[in-house]
């Protein structure tokens, strides 16, 4: 499950899937329930955002 979930295009998907729906959630859900999602969705895609920054290397390492 590591290998899939650390996998670029899973990574590409999570980071942009939950970027769409934390800036949506507030708009569609009423009340603290839908920034709580947005708040949620956001982290979510911070870290895989990151994950996919972190993967990249130093320049010049692409194999």
């Amino acid at each position: 499950m590591k290998s899939l979930l650390s996998s670029k295009p899973a990574l590409w998907f999570l980071f942009l899937f939950n970027a769409v729906v934390a800036a949506v959630a507030p708009f569609v859900v009423d009340g603290t329930q839908g920034v709580a999602t947005g708040i949620g969705m956001a982290v979510v895609s911070a870290g895989a955002g990151v994950s996919l920054v972190r993967e990249r290397g130093p320049k010049g390492s692409r194999a």
